[in-house]
């Protein structure tokens, strides 16, 4: 696949589409990864840490992953997009237009992500790009996130 440079707006955003990419690789998130996120951010709370409490009290019945730590392990999918950005030469995580955690990841559930680009526009940095990003855990038809991911091309 032949790049489009990042100042092409026009053929980015004939790049648009309704339908989503394939799905990307899987990752499983585990107490470990779940207990370290915790350790690392402060963000202790029982729902994520303590196994024994959440299968007593928690809705889920056992731990579930904070909302952030599925936002960060996206960089552990490998989504394949249908366009390849050339021509810039730095490219960065702009932020986010919109995020949401509509289903809980259980601890020990496979997660997989797949996205979308929703828009295009120049700015006077460079393009700005937003990417829908969903991550589902595996069988589950609703997502677990959703983010509307900016990235900007300079």
């Amino acid at each position: 696949m032949e790049p489009i440079d990042y100042r092409d707006i026009a053929a980015l955003q004939r790049e648009i589409r309704q339908d989503f990419t394939q799905w990307s690789n899987t990752f499983t998130v585990t107490q470990a990864i779940v207990d370290e996120f915790a350790r690392m951010t402060g963000d202790d709370y029982w729902i994520h840490v303590d196994p024994v409490r959440a299968r007593a009290e928690s809705p889920y019945g056992t731990t579930i992953a904070h909302g952030m730590l599925i936002q960060a392990l996206v960089s552990r999918l490998n989504v394949a997009m249908p366009y390849e950005v050339g021509g810039f030469r730095n490219m960065v995580n702009y932020g986010s237009d919109r995020i949401r955690y509509p289903r809980p990841v259980p601890v020990g559930s496979t997660i997989h992500g797949r996205s979308r680009l929703k828009a295009v526009r120049a700015v006077d940095a460079g393009t700005l790009t937003t990417l829908e990003m969903h991550v589902h855990v595996v069988g589950d038809d609703r997502p677990s996130m959703i983010n509307q991911l900016l990235v900007l091309y300079m």
